[in-house]
């Protein structure tokens, strides 16, 4: 004989600050009705779960024995049982939840509320809608707890708050996919629409041909680390391929300048656009001439969707919150940090951990972390040790070189370092090429593709790099002429491109041109 029936919706919801809501004379939100409806539904027709299975949770239902038998019917799913009162009702017993279910009379009675499963897909909306009512109540019931606390962070508690909404919106907005058929089904869609892309491109063009071929853009989720001692051009390998993904592809970029101030980083975009040295840029020593020729050439440049933030020893509490609010407000495709090592570790009330090396491994797993959440390639620049300088041979950095930890191999889903040989007064490769203006993208590590070099062209008066091809030199490494001269494109000088900084003042740090 079954046990007795209970009234489970006297439970305590996991959760939800039941003495808040009490206190508020209020009882958390909830449609106990349909969450009846729906499991009667799921177990007199078979085919009815497969219209709710990736909006539903069994976290979802508001009443305790409710969950319990969407889990058994799940279970059941996975093992492409069949579905129906009776399999239910041996799964739960099976599993040791008959009894918290409420017995066997209860399945019988859900099953007896409903005739069909027309509107299943509906009614589940509704019950999902109260399920995510619940969590908001959850999420401002803590921080409030939180900040009635004298010892809580506040930029600890921002970032929290901030992260809690942002996963609860986009839980709301992406369906969960639960079942394999979901998955498969998503995964030919995706193979689809790569298919009609005819330059191979299914990530954020970087603008360079080779490099492109190679990784088919900058990829979604992506940790991409870009390498390299000092003068070897990080900052201008980074900007130019910004700039492509800008202005070329209509691509949202934001980038976050530690090192240099946002007057400085846009006067190195004017210079590489215009094809004005750099020294006559930073001095303001330009002819009629050469106004013109600015002018004319920079006219896409201000309607460019590139955001530039130059916070100077920016945290990555502080990085998380700015890039949530720009990919909703611009939809940003790309993040470019220049550079890593120029973050502060500490988690935003002035705490830092006291070892650079454990803080270098927080700011690396927080930048990962930062790209799967708002699903954009993250690239960050990162400085080498000096080991490179004083190794004999060619200099050419490896893996072993990143400085100060490991976590940044290990977090990153592509390491790519930077090399140019003339720096070194190398003039020759191997392969007997001169060396002269050319620089060298080297993919160390690759988690989802193949490792090699791509020859790029470098032109130092203008801080910028090309395709060897576009500036009328063939390479046997890089045939192809998929993208043309970054420089033949105009642009503009109209709106503005800045947030609001600490930084952007004539007195700031004078730039070190051309790196």
């Amino acid at each position: 004989m079954d046990a007795p029936q209970k009234d489970f919706t006297k439970r305590p919801r996991p959760g939800i600050n039941n003495a808040v809501i009490q206190g508020l004379g209020k009882i958390p939100p909830q449609a106990t009705d349909l969450e009846e409806v729906v499991l009667g539904a799921l177990m007199i027709e078979q085919k009815a779960l497969t219209d709710v299975v990736d909006i539903l949770k069994p976290e979802s239902f508001y009443k305790d024995n409710h969950q319990a038998i969407y889990a058994a019917i799940l279970a059941l799913f996975s093992k492409s049982e069949p579905i129906d009162i009776m399999t239910v009702t041996a799964q739960l017993r099976s599993s040791g939840d008959l009894e918290r279910a409420g017995g066997a009379f209860y399945l019988n009675q859900l099953t007896s509320k409903v005739n069909s499963s027309a509107n299943i897909e509906y009614h589940a909306r509704i019950v999902v809608e109260q399920s995510l009512k619940r969590e908001l109540i959850s999420i401002a019931s803590k921080i409030e707890t939180k900040a009635f606390e004298y010892t809580s962070d506040v930029f600890e508690l921002l970032d929290s708050a901030q992260s809690e909404i942002f996963r609860v919106a986009e839980s709301n907005i992406r369906k969960k996919v639960g079942d394999m058929g979901s998955l498969m089904k998503q995964a030919i869609t995706e193979l689809e629409e790569r298919g009609k892309q005819k330059d191979g491109l299914t990530g954020v063009p970087s603008g360079f041909s080779g490099l492109d071929r190679m990784t088919s853009g900058w990829q979604k989720s992506d940790l991409i680390i870009i390498a390299a001692r000092p003068g070897m051009g990080k900052t201008a390998f980074v900007v130019s391929a910004m700039r492509n993904a800008a202005v070329e592809f209509n691509k949202g970029v934001a980038i976050f300048s530690l090192e240099m101030s946002s007057v400085q980083l846009v006067n190195r975009l004017i210079s590489a656009e215009a094809e004005l040295h750099s020294e006559k840029i930073k001095k303001g020593n330009l002819s009629e001439f050469e106004w013109s020729q600015l002018l004319n050439k920079t006219k896409a440049l201000s309607t460019a969707p590139i955001f530039i933030d130059d916070t100077p020893a920016l945290s990555i509490l502080e990085l998380r919150a700015k890039c949530r609010r720009l990919k909703q407000q611009h939809d940003i495709q790309m993040v470019i940090i220049d550079y890593l090592q120029l973050m502060s570790g500490d988690t935003g009330g002035g705490k830092g951990s006291g070892n650079r090396e454990q803080e270098i491994s927080n700011i690396s797993r927080g930048l990962k972390q930062l790209a799967k959440e708002i699903q954009v390639p993250v690239i960050a620049l990162s400085q080498l040790s000096r080991a490179v300088e004083t190794r004999g041979g060619d200099k050419r950095p490896q893996l072993s070189d990143l400085r100060e930890s490991g976590a940044i191999e290990q977090d990153a889903d592509m390491v790519m370092f930077l090399y140019r040989p003339e720096y070194y007064k190398i003039t020759e490769d191997e392969n007997g090429q001169p060396t002269t203006g050319v620089g060298e993208v080297i993919i160390a590590k690759h988690r989802n593709g193949s490792l090699d070099t791509v020859r790029l062209r470098f032109k130092g008066e203008f801080t910028k790099f090309m395709d060897l091809e576009a500036d009328g030199f063939v390479d046997e490494f890089n045939t192809s002429n998929v993208f043309k001269d970054i420089s033949t494109t105009s642009f503009d000088l109209g709106g503005p491109m800045t947030f609001e900084s600490k930084m952007n003042d004539n007195n700031a740090a004078p730039d070190v041109a051309p790196f």
